[in-house]
């Protein structure tokens, strides 16, 4: 196999999945993020992305020549951004796939220019945490090349679901289990910091265990928190996705602007 993928966003994400795919045999990687240019921050993450044999692109327009595949890596704030300044230099046969968590008419809003490029738009849903499954996270894809990409995808070891040949499908999916998973956290911080405060945590363990005995509540509270501190704010980026998705849905998006809210705020608090 001889393929070129592009990561545009070199976060999380971005650096979990273009180090593993880089081991990968004719598999050549290519990042490129917007803080390469920061002069404080520009030099180490491309120094982090060469210790991986990973090729750090000077620009967008860099980053795109020669790709097979271009998988934007942003946040959900940024996917249309990121988009609008991919599609100038993307060309047909190209596929470009965006697998940040957004609301199905942002994903529309991310696929229209780059469709007028004459590129293929493809969306992903990362559906759990990426931090341990790495490229074998399960991820649900959509549009007209998704099975295509998604085959492609998992010779090398990914774990892609086509689930509609649309856009919207894979995305509302994804975020409407991040409503359940990002209230299950905001619950997890403000129940553990009330609990705590007014020393009845141990009380309350105990009365949850009794409730539901094949939940381990106590680790479940510390994940979560720990969770929230390290992504809130990236994580509210998503949850107002949710909400925007809930309120096109002619139903009630408040409580997903207030889960927003709660990861942000605590996030930001326990900022280092």
């Amino acid at each position: 196999m001889s393929l070129e993928i592009t990561f545009i966003g070199y976060g999380e994400v971005g650096q979990l999945f273009s180090r593993q795919l880089a081991t990968k045999p004719g598999v050549r990687i290519t990042v490129y993020d917007i803080l390469f240019d920061d002069p404080r921050k520009g030099s180490e993450l491309r120094q982090r992305a060469s210790g991986t044999s990973v090729h750090a692109a000077d620009s967008v327009a860099d980053a795109c020549r020669g790709a097979d595949i271009v998988i934007s890596a942003v946040t959900a704030d940024s996917a249309v951004t990121a988009a609008a300044q991919a599609a100038a230099h993307l060309r047909p046969s190209q596929i470009y796939v965006d697998l940040n968590s957004v609301s199905p008419a942002t994903k529309e809003q991310v696929a229209g220019p780059v469709r007028q490029s004459g590129a293929d738009f493809v969306e992903f849903a990362v559906m759990a945490p990426v931090k341990e499954p790495g490229i074998e996270v399960p991820i649900l894809s959509g549009g007209e090349r998704a099975e295509e990409v998604s085959a492609r995808l998992n010779e090398l070891g990914m774990k892609i679901t086509p689930v509609s040949t649309g856009i919207g499908t894979a995305s509302a999916t994804k975020l409407c289990r991040s409503i359940v998973i990002k209230g299950m956290e905001a619950l997890m911080v403000d129940f553990t910091l009330a609990s705590e405060r007014a020393g009845v945590a141990p009380a309350v363990l105990a009365s949850l265990k009794a409730s539901y005995p094949g939940m381990d509540w106590e680790n479940v509270a510390k994940v979560m928190m720990s969770r929230v501190r390290q992504h809130g704010v990236r994580r509210a980026a998503e949850m107002r996705e949710a909400s925007r998705m809930i309120d096109e849905l002619g139903l009630d998006g408040s409580l997903a602007n207030a889960i927003a809210d709660r990861h942000e705020s605590f996030a930001k608090a326990n900022e280092t």
